[in-house]
């Protein structure tokens, strides 16, 4: 067993006397606190290093805040494209309800179901759509909306102010472009509605590129037509009277709505002026003669005065011409919101506003969305040639070949 290595042999120093061994020094004093001191130095600057001091915290805000303010206008425009396309669609459908509604009548939906008013001493006023039931043109094309149920709750033979179950004041989803709050809007008026509700949306038909009362004489896609044999009712005019053909005849555009129960744009189931039909209020030349009407040829090509250009009722108007209301409230208001206004002077108000116009009008930039006769949905710039509109809206003007619809 002398061979194998003994314990001793394995560790180092094992063989080595006491007193010859090399005891490790310990530190001194001074040493530990040294080390004490630079260790607590370290941790300090370790942990100093790790955290922010103010200026970076600012920093970091100011960088957050820059990268919110360049996304945001980014997410706003991807939001109002996609309120556009929905407003685009509804106009779609409420288009291809008309053409609907045409083939299934063999004419267009009339304005509205209202009287006759033509006074031979009045060089104005050959349509009152204060007059007869009062019921607008989209009630009649509900059926074609996919809402027969509301349509059945009309009675055809009532004014719209005494109809049993006030459909008048429920809201479609298909008649309310999402730009506008009109979905949380109505109309009530203690006398022009002796207290009825009525509901907003945002669409409205041409019926004039003159008047509103003068629809007859100078029609648009909505416009013309005629009485039935009792005189309390309109008719619409046939398809073969839009002589510049369906694609290059408007057919509607947008209203805008505001809060006040008492201004009564968007009312979509009355036949009123801004409230579901627009007139462009570019005068024809002739019109007049004294206080006679030239001609009574309800053919006449519609030619437009050029005298009267300034006023017409170009998208988003804000000129001298404004919206003609049978009630205008709080005008500074609505002046303020680009929504301007007067007070019709029919009811005695002073002023020379004895005319019934109003401008499409929407909270997209730069302009409004507006269907054509067939269905076609195109976007009209705020600076549109008025002449062009006027042209477009006219269903007898013989310039077709002048019109691109792109």
């Amino acid at each position: 067993m002398s061979g194998l290595p003994t314990r001793s042999t394995l560790l180092p120093g094992a063989n080595v006397p006491n007193s010859q061994r090399q005891v490790p020094r310990q530190p001194s004093g001074r040493a530990v606190h040294q080390a004490s001191r630079y260790g607590r130095f370290a941790s300090a600057k370790t942990a100093s290093s790790a955290a922010f001091t103010l200026v970076e915290l600012l920093v970091v805000i100011a960088i957050i805040a820059i990268l919110i303010a360049l996304l945001l206008p980014a997410v706003q425009s991807a939001r109002e494209a996609a309120r556009r396309m929905q407003c685009t669609n509804n106009q779609r459908q409420i288009a291809l309800a008309v053409i609907s509604y045409e083939s299934t009548h063999g004419r267009l939906p009339p304005s509205g179901l209202v009287g006759e008013y033509d006074d031979p001493d009045l060089g104005f006023g050959s349509c009152d759509p204060l007059s007869g039931k009062m019921i607008g043109w989209m009630v009649l094309i509900l059926p074609e909306m996919e809402e027969t149920n509301l349509y059945q709750q009309f009675d055809l033979k009532r004014s719209i102010l005494r109809q049993p179950t006030n459909p008048q004041a429920q809201h479609i989803a298909s008649f309310q472009c999402p730009s506008d709050a009109s979905e949380e809007r109505y109309f009530e008026h203690p006398k022009l509605t002796q207290g009825v509700r009525f509901a907003k949306g945002n669409y409205a038909a041409f019926v004039s590129p003159f008047h509103t009362d003068e629809q007859v004489w100078f029609p648009g896609a909505l416009g013309g037509g005629q009485w039935d044999e009792t005189g309390d009712n309109r008719v619409g005019q046939k398809l073969t009277r839009i002589k510049d053909g369906t694609s290059k005849t408007l057919l509607l555009s947008e209203v805008r709505t505001r809060a006040n129960p008492l201004d009564h744009r968007g009312a979509w189931a009355l036949p009123w002026t801004a409230s579901s039909v627009l007139a462009f209020d570019l005068h024809p030349i002739p019109v007049f003669d004294g206080n006679s009407r030239i001609t009574g040829d309800r053919l006449l090509p519609y030619k437009p005065w050029m005298y009267t250009i300034d006023g017409a009722q170009v998208p988003n108007n804000r000129g001298f011409n404004v919206d003609i209301l049978y009630d205008c409230p709080e005008p500074e208001e609505a002046q303020l919101s680009g929504m301007p206004c007067e007070t019709w002077a029919g009811f005695g108000e002073q002023g020379e506003a004895f005319y019934l116009s109003a401008a499409p009008r929407s909270q997209h930039a730069g302009g409004v969305v507006a269907a054509g006769l067939d269905g076609h949905v195109r976007f009209l710039q705020d600076d549109i040639d008025p002449v062009m509109m006027a042209y477009l809206i006219s269903i007898n003007d013989g310039k077709s070949d002048e019109i691109n619809v792109d």
